[in-house]
């Protein structure tokens, strides 16, 4: 299974905090940690843990933490050549966290911002080579637009794991072959009003057939609700979540979904069964605490799979 993916790399920093500091404020007794992040390198990460050979088109800055992103990715076993070192900072999302959990974020792009339509040119060799290409979009829109054309293009299989979500040109839908969004996204992809969200799953599935005149196969994400599949071939599907003991971080189960779910399409599964292996990586993942730790290997997921829990 050879998988290509075109997306992000950023260093969360997370601080938990007593209470938020009024303005001009210093305020003390804070808890500090830094860890990797970026969907698209959670999902590269993910899907190598998992069995297969990943190729990555990102961009990092020439700081510390892109020379820790890419002793990530060796550790890990994922092919960096074509990860681009820019002029500006690595990606950083600031995270300041209250007792309550509530939290406020602010993401400081860096050089992702300059990754360009044409730089991923020179990662059409790793494309066409792929069993499937992975994009998402916390980068530049253009950027995934051009690697879908490409993939359309050398004839490699899509999916676009479409967030964070933004509305999508008409000119992106026939590039796609798997989409992959939360119930908010499907409707944001559409330039619809969030609210509609709170429609069924089955509406939501409608209306991306409706309003964004989409072709391709849909997994509908709905967290501890499971997902809805829909594809042209083998019709509409639920499939059930997997029930989880105790959940204590569900921050990177979405990328640990989409990566079991692009293994199980480049190794030929059918959607129905390659999204129940998803469901299955997703569970593993809320049971730890933070990213890296919460995406399973192989084995990890087959655990779960025949337990029939997490």
């Amino acid at each position: 299974m050879r998988i290509a993916v075109v997306g992000s790399y950023g260093v969360g920093l997370t601080m938990r905090l007593p209470r938020l500091p009024a303005a001009g404020e210093t305020l003390t007794g804070g808890e500090f940690a830094t860890g990797h992040g970026g969907k698209g390198s959670n999902q590269a990460v993910a899907a190598a843990r998992l069995g297969a050979e990943v190729s990555l088109h990102s961009a990092v800055g020439p700081d510390a933490f892109g020379q820790d992103a890419r002793a990530l990715w060796r550790a890990e076993g994922v092919d960096d050549r074509h990860v681009v070192t820019g002029h500006s900072p690595t990606m950083v999302g600031v995270i300041l966290v209250e007792p309550s959990g509530e939290n406020r974020i602010v993401i400081a792009p860096g050089a992702l911002d300059e990754l360009t339509a044409e730089g991923v040119a020179a990662f059409r060799p790793a494309i066409a080579d792929a069993d499937l290409l992975v994009v998402g979009l916390e980068i530049p829109l253009a950027v995934a637009l051009a690697a879908l054309q490409i993939a359309r293009t050398e004839g490699t299989p899509t999916l676009l794991n479409p967030a964070p979500a933004q509305p999508l040109p008409v000119a992106a839908w026939p590039l796609i072959d798997t989409l992959t969004p939360n119930q908010t996204e499907a409707v944001i992809l559409t330039g619809g009003d969030p609210a509609q969200a709170e429609r069924s799953p089955g509406q939501i599935v409608d209306h991306l057939r409706g309003v964004g005149r989409f072709t391709g196969d849909i997994v509908l994400t709905r967290g501890g609700a499971g997902a809805v599949i829909d594809s042209p071939r083998t019709g509409r599907h639920e499939v059930g979540a997997i029930p989880v003991a105790r959940v204590v971080d569900t921050t990177g189960a979405g990328d640990a979904f989409t990566a079991a779910l692009a293994v199980g399409i480049a190794a030929g599964d059918p959607l129905p069964a390659a999204a129940a292996f998803a469901a299955a990586a997703g569970a593993f993942a809320v049971t730890r605490a933070e990213v890296l730790p919460g995406l399973p290997t192989r084995a990890e997921v087959e655990r779960v799979i025949a337990a029939g829990a997490a």
